[in-house]
């Protein structure tokens, strides 16, 4: 009888369960909603395919380069008491960054720079540095224990919340029959309104266009897309920029009303004032599928409080059960918060398609952190940081910015600035047949496309501009 394969990622947390899982009810639901139109498809991945999505970043090239996602910000630093990890990928978080910590501009030496922060932050407690940037309006999270965040306000106010919870509305508009003009693709002829940010959001408007559906992806004139956020996610739609501040009318005037989904991925709230509270959108367009992406789920303290895949692993005590070297934070090997919300999030809104039925879905990295310190450990290995001996830690540093790049996140597997041997097993290499290789107006671009294939056919689209789209539905 042949062994089952070894789980991806192998470790003290079962990332690998959480990443196909989630693939695995989008898969799902892809045949349920060509079902409800009236196509019988089969709908397959793999474990490898899954693997390489959810490292896709890690996996780009721009004309034969790779890209460098984590910026000089990014990452573990050492506080006085325990650890902090900051997250300065944006511009205007990193500016908050240097605001709280009095440093000038970004111009000069990213090493200094990291080296001066790191040694601010080294007379400070944690949880003061946390609510010095979160203040500022910068990311920021004091490394906690498992134990610790479940005592957390955020995480009481949480309990008992789904990772994707789903409100149904009312009747939808109803759902033609494949194939339509714009094609035979599952979602072929459905609109879907992408106002989200990073990866999570992304990663399930890309299914959802690599599956046929129109995607119009809008960001702020003022604060577009970092470049390799975009790239990786970015297959299968078209992406504009909109300012709301000034023209949040063409959005409710001449988009929603022909919109079958509208995702949402900012702070909450942050929104709000242009009209796009979640709820009051559900209310308001009944037959509309409004799906709505948080750091921290939508209630209590943190409700409306942002933060990244990896800020939430630093809150949560997944750093500190991923760790390799017990004096320091780890990371998990992929943003696997992020991807599996997605995931999941996408699948959500194509059942609520399937129904004909419009509907609020609201979905949180947090409850995916949940699901996963939830989960049984992925290996019962002796020392393993899952369980226990991850609670019992104390957090505290054992070493200065000079014992190793605390300014820069860990790779994958690695924690910052430890020798330890990695946590986790390493993911897939790609080969070529794994990536599809594309000419776009940022250069040639090999991408990890999402890891679903219809029929035997790979799921994937093209990559067009960042920013570049008119702001218009393109299908008929």
């Amino acid at each position: 009888m042949p062994s089952a394969p070894a789980p991806l990622w192998s470790g003290p947390l079962d990332v690998d369960g959480l990443a196909q899982g989630s693939v695995r009810a989008a898969a799902d639901a892809v045949v349920r909603l060509a079902a409800a139109r009236g196509a019988r498809i089969a709908v397959t991945t793999s474990p490898r395919a899954v693997g390489l999505a959810f490292a896709a970043v890690d996996h780009l090239r721009i004309d034969g380069e790779p890209t460098h996602p984590w910026a000089p910000l990014s990452g573990f630093f050492a506080a006085a008491d325990g650890w902090v990890r900051l997250h300065g990928n944006y511009p205007h978080h990193a500016a908050a960054i240097r605001g709280v910590f009095d440093l000038p501009g970004a111009e000069g030496d990213a090493q200094q720079e990291r080296q001066r922060i790191a040694e601010r932050i080294g007379a400070l407690p944690a949880h003061e540095v946390e609510d010095r940037v979160v203040t500022a309006g910068g990311i920021a999270a004091a490394v906690r224990t498992p134990q610790q965040w479940r005592a957390h306000p955020q995480a009481r106010a949480m309990a008992g919340t789904p990772w994707v919870g789903v409100e149904p509305g009312g009747p939808a508009r109803p759902l033609p029959s494949l194939p339509v003009p714009a094609g035979d693709r599952p979602l072929a002829g459905l609109r879907v309104l992408d106002l989200t940010r990073v990866i999570a959001g992304p990663t399930a408007s890309q299914l959802l266009g690599c599956l046929g559906a129109d995607v119009l992806r809008l960001d702020p004139p003022h604060r577009p897309e970092l470049l390799d956020a975009h790239l990786s996610t970015g297959m299968g739609k078209r992406s504009g920029l909109l300012d709301l501040r000034r023209d949040a009318a063409v959005l409710h005037e001449e988009l929603l009303p022909a919109a079958d989904v509208l995702l949402l991925g900012y702070r909450p709230g942050a929104l709000d004032r242009f009209g796009l509270e979640p709820a009051a959108l559900a209310a308001a367009h009944p037959g509309l599928v409004v799906g709505s992406l948080s750091a921290w789920g939508s209630v209590g303290p943190w409700g409306r409080r942002a933060g990244f895949d990896s800020i939430v692993q630093a809150a949560t005590g997944i750093a500190v059960a991923s760790a390799a070297d017990p004096a320091r934070p780890g990371a998990l090997p992929v943003q696997a918060l992020d991807h599996a919300t997605g995931f999941r999030l996408a699948a959500a809104v194509m059942d609520l398609l399937a129904q004909r039925r419009g509907g609020l879905v609201r979905a949180s990295l947090l409850g995916a952190a949940h699901e996963l310190l939830g989960a049984p450990a992925a290996d019962d290995r002796p020392g393993s940081p899952s369980g226990p001996a991850a609670d019992d830690r104390a957090g505290s540093p054992s070493g200065t910015a000079a014992d190793g790049p605390l300014g820069t996140p860990a790779a994958a597997g690695s924690p910052s600035g430890s020798t330890a041997a990695p946590v986790f097993a390493p993911g897939p290499e790609p080969v070529e047949d794994d990536l599809i290789e594309q000419d776009t107006p940022h250069g040639r671009v090999r991408a990890v496309p999402p890891p679903l294939r219809v029929d035997g056919a790979r799921v994937h689209g093209p990559i067009g501009r960042s920013g570049g789209a008119d702001i218009r539905w393109s299908q008929g």
